[in-house]
């Protein structure tokens, strides 16, 4: 069994996909746009009668810059822009997109034409509109904008990983990548970062193909989950309030919970104002004491004899 060549080993990453979107897709491939040559490797756009009325329509546009002459060659070569966007086409690609770029790139040519050239429209056009279909998958496909020196290293990078993943059987490592690549680790790793920019998803794809639940990426989403600490803190209320009267936690509970003034509490309490603020004040310094008598027991040393544990006397440490 013979090996895979390199052109039936499908691209891998996101900058390795645009690469490939960058070539001509596999069905047309052979398809070169003019359908013939001339002996010397020029290309026309049919017989020679074709080619003089093509070079006698430009030589009156130029003269006189008609936008009539200029919108007669668009239409003359729109067939052509249309069969070059065609090779690219891809299905995530909208062709009507590529379409549109193609006919920017024709018009671009016809405007710097000249008729000085040696060689057919075509064989200029060709080249101009194919840069201007590549300028715009590498300008214009990125989900977030990636700088330019960044979108080259992540397609060298991409090619780098291929090529050592199928000489190695096995994935590269940082440092085997920034030797191919010739480049610093660091920037290899904002490489593959960056590569993940390519193509975004939506979070509200299902979460599988088959999956009829109704979950979506966005659901597998984490995200911090404050009542665990909000548990806790009320856990440690409940117990601490032990140490303080009913009355007590009742006047804290309309004052803080319930955001009452003194003199409301007062009222319903059956109190005065001033008593209000005492009771708070007092049973707020007892609760502080209690919490700071149990953190200091907390923090004390402590001896393990046996099975058991118990706080470690003084002599303990002069010894």
């Amino acid at each position: 069994m013979t090996s895979p060549s390199p052109r039936s080993v499908a691209p891998v990453g996101a900058a390795a996909r645009l690469e490939h979107e960058m070539s001509p897709a596999p069905a047309a491939r052979e398809v070169s746009g003019p359908r013939s040559a001339t002996p010397n490797g020029r290309v026309g756009v049919g017989d020679a009668s074709r080619v003089a009325q093509d070079r006698a329509l430009f030589a009156r546009y130029l003269d006189q810059r008609d936008p009539v002459d200029r919108d007669m060659l668009v239409e003359r070569f729109l067939p052509l822009a249309r069969q070059l966007a065609r090779r690219y086409q891809r299905p995530d690609e909208p062709f009507d997109d590529l379409f549109q770029v193609a006919c920017l790139g024709l018009i671009n040519a016809i405007d710097r034409f000249s008729l000085e050239r040696d060689v057919a429209f075509s064989s200029y056009a060709v080249p101009t509109i194919l840069g201007e279909i590549k300028r715009y998958f590498r300008d214009r496909t990125w989900s977030v904008r990636v700088p330019r020196d960044l979108q080259d290293l992540t397609l060298k990078v991409e090619r780098a990983v291929t090529e050592l993943d199928r000489a190695l059987h096995r994935k590269p490592t940082i440092d085997e990548i920034s030797a191919e690549v010739g480049a610093d680790a660091e920037d290899v790793l904002e490489a593959l970062e960056a590569s993940g920019a390519y193509r975004a998803t939506s979070l509200q794809t299902p979460w599988g193909a088959d999956d009829d639940s109704g979950d979506t990426l966005g659901d597998a989403i984490g995200h911090q989950e404050r009542g665990f600490a909000q548990a806790e803190d009320r856990a440690t209320i409940d117990h601490i309030m032990r140490v303080i009267t009913p009355r007590e936690r009742e006047v804290l509970r309309l004052r803080f919970i319930e955001d009452l003034t003194q003199e409301e509490i007062g009222e319903r309490v059956g109190v005065s104002q001033m008593q209000v603020s005492r009771i708070i004040r007092q049973s707020l310094a007892r609760l502080r004491s209690y919490v700071t008598a149990q953190e200091g027991a907390q923090a004390q040393p402590t001896r393990s004899v046996g099975a058991f544990s118990r706080p470690a006397s003084p002599s303990a440490f002069a010894r």
